[in-house]
């Protein structure tokens, strides 16, 4: 599979405009992240085994896909129960996994005293040292912290126990909070102090196709203050916040702007808020990142994904404060054809002198 038709010319501060919601010289690009798979099959090889070697591949497959960072990932998470099934995406890895809703690891306080809780002093954070170490000139570093808030209640209790505990275990349910809030502000400082992070990326998917994962009240008052004293042990070093939540949110935006106060939002389906809408919407209050709907790029030709790319282009770059990119992710069930059009048609378009 070759690569996309460009000649990189990687400057992380290209990115740092546009969090800035200012107009660089061209748009940049962004994902949350790149499935193995994806990867490999533009590779067309395996990655290294060597963790160093490894990044430092995958820091050579973003430069020359056009992107002036290069992702890590914290390295470390909360453990929680999980259940897995067979990948039938084209580029399967075997099996995939996801969270077990119903059925928890802390569900009581005896499970919550016995379960092992990362300390984030404790961590080495290696994948940002990889990373970091593998960058290209002009790249900068954006890292995934372990999860967010509401993400991570909801997978170490279960979604279904978590909301059954508002009602019969408030304590229990505002002690898991609090636990994975202190454990995420320690660890977002951590990353953020980094000398090659250039921002972080906080990913805490709280809604579903109508709504928010519980009610706007239950949001502010478990987990917005946490985020917010997320959002500000980032800042604190100087570095902007990048939120990615799916689902629709726009009961909580203005919490998500104005109280958290995010830099950027990233996430978008053309079912909830189209890309284009979030710019018109949010576009004078934050950086918008990504928005080809992920179900738009596994259905479509390659020539419609052009088009697409094209009248997001028109509406989102007007003023800056836009990459392009994914509604999510570049997941392994998308064709690769269809990724590689919308980054050489953001090339060939996503210039603005």
């Amino acid at each position: 599979m070759p690569y996309p038709d460009l000649k990189p010319d990687p400057n992380f501060d290209r990115l740092k405009t546009v969090f800035a919601r200012k107009q660089p010289d061209r748009v940049p690009f962004i994902e949350l992240f790149l499935d193995d798979e994806i990867m490999v099959s533009l590779r067309e090889a395996p990655f290294s085994a060597d963790p160093a070697r490894r990044w430092q591949e995958i820091a050579d497959l973003y430069f020359r896909l056009g992107y002036d960072y290069v992702p890590a990932s914290a390295g470390f998470g909360f453990p929680y129960h999980t259940v897995a099934a067979e990948d039938t995406a084209p580029l399967s890895r075997g099996q995939r996994s996801w969270v077990q809703e119903s059925d928890g690891a802390v569900q009581t306080w005896e499970d919550f005293e016995r379960y092992p809780w990362p300390l984030p002093k404790d961590e080495h954070y290696l994948p940002i040292e990889y990373a970091a170490a593998a960058r290209l000139d002009g790249m900068g570093l954006i890292p995934i912290g372990p999860g967010g808030v509401l993400e991570n209640v909801m997978w170490l209790m279960g979604y279904g126990p978590m909301s059954y505990a508002m009602a019969d275990q408030p304590d229990l349910l505002q002690a898991v909070f609090d636990r994975v809030g202190e454990t995420l502000v320690e660890a977002f400082g951590r990353m953020a102090e980094h000398q090659a992070v250039g921002a972080v990326f906080l990913g805490d998917d709280m809604g579903f196709k109508t709504q928010t994962m519980i009610s706007p009240e239950a949001m502010r008052k478990y987990v917005f203050p946490w985020q917010r004293r997320v959002v500000k042990a980032v800042h604190a070093h100087g570095k902007p916040l990048l939120l990615h939540a799916c689902g629709n949110l726009e009961a909580v935006m203005d919490d998500l702007i104005d109280y958290v106060g995010i830099d950027a939002k990233h996430s978008f389906e053309d079912i909830i808020t189209p890309v284009t809408e979030a710019k018109k919407k949010w576009g004078g209050r934050i950086a918008i990142l990504g928005g080809l709907d992920l179900d738009f790029l596994v259905r479509s030709t390659p020539e419609q994904v052009r088009s697409r790319t094209r009248e997001v282009l028109e509406v989102c770059m007007p003023g800056g404060g836009y990459a392009l990119g994914s509604g999510n992710s570049i997941a392994n069930y998308i064709p690769v054809a269809n990724y590689l059009a919308m980054l050489e048609e953001g090339w060939r378009l996503g210039r603005y002198t």
